[in-house]
């Protein structure tokens, strides 16, 4: 049995000059993963971690502010947004005297716990979130 392909041909001038692109040097990419953690580590509280909600990104925001601008803001808007819910958390847990905080706390919880995702994600991308119902504690 023969074959029948064709036999290969020279490549022409025009492919051997031809180059792969050569992609730009881009700038420092920003540490998205510990802007992202800032957010998330907001979260060690519901596995019952006391004051985890303000330790956690304290300490990724202590650690990581001066080498990152991201991570400074991250950090900032996490720590101000989760300092502003332990405030709004105790003022619940005063008003469930009267019947009100009964349905501040889970619907708290059910924000902080949103929120913090929604920032998170954002932080992934490398977008600031600014967190709503947050008291501007540090700056």
């Amino acid at each position: 049995m023969e074959n029948d392909a064709a036999e290969p041909t020279e490549p022409s001038i025009e492919a051997e000059t031809q180059q792969p692109p050569v992609l730009p040097a881009t700038e420092a990419k920003a540490d998205h993963t510990a802007g992202m953690l800032c957010h998330l580590l907001s979260l060690t509280l519901l596995i019952g971690v006391p004051l985890g909600n303000i330790l956690g990104p304290l300490i990724i925001w202590l650690i990581k502010r001066d080498e990152d601008p991201f991570v400074d803001l991250c950090g900032k808007e996490s720590l101000n947004f989760q300092i502003s819910m332990t405030i709004y958390m105790m003022i619940a847990g005063i008003l469930i005297f009267f019947i009100v905080g009964l349905f501040m706390i889970p619907a708290l919880m059910i924000l902080n716990i949103v929120y913090t995702i929604i920032a998170a994600i954002k932080a992934s991308k490398g977008t600031s979130y600014t967190y709503p119902l947050s008291i501007r504690f540090i700056k």
